[in-house]
């Protein structure tokens, strides 16, 4: 399986990326281990050292933990540290921005929400 890297971010933040999606969908479970750095770079065919460039962004992070010997485990309470710091992303890269042009084009509150329903719908 080769995975398909965006450009426009450094290939380790997509690896910590894809381990933190993961942890949401559950594929990786608390105090449960995840591939080593080997089983990553030989999968996605990638420098080692970058597959633990983007383990060790989550350890930095304490979403990850190493058993001397054992390898690497995610962290009790990560998912919902995960959750915390995307829908803050979420809401600084999108709904500001959202709100920003919507008021520049004097959209309110109630054309926001129909848009959304209506997209809901299609």
């Amino acid at each position: 399986m080769k995975a398909s890297f965006d450009e426009g971010q450094p290939i380790f933040q997509q690896i910590a990326e894809m381990i933190e999606d993961g942890i949401l969908n559950g594929s990786y479970e608390e105090d449960g281990q995840i591939m080593s750095t080997t089983q990553f770079s030989h999968l996605y065919h990638i420098n080692p050292a970058t597959a633990v460039k983007g383990i060790n962004l989550l350890v930095d992070n304490d979403i990850l933990y190493k058993k001397r010997g054992l390898g690497m485990f995610v962290v009790p309470g990560a998912k919902a540290k995960i959750l915390s710091k995307r829908r803050k992303t979420f809401y600084h890269d999108y709904v500001m921005k959202l709100l920003i042009e919507a008021d520049k084009i004097c959209l309110t509150t109630e054309d926001i929400i129909d848009m959304i329903n209506n997209g809901l719908k299609e």
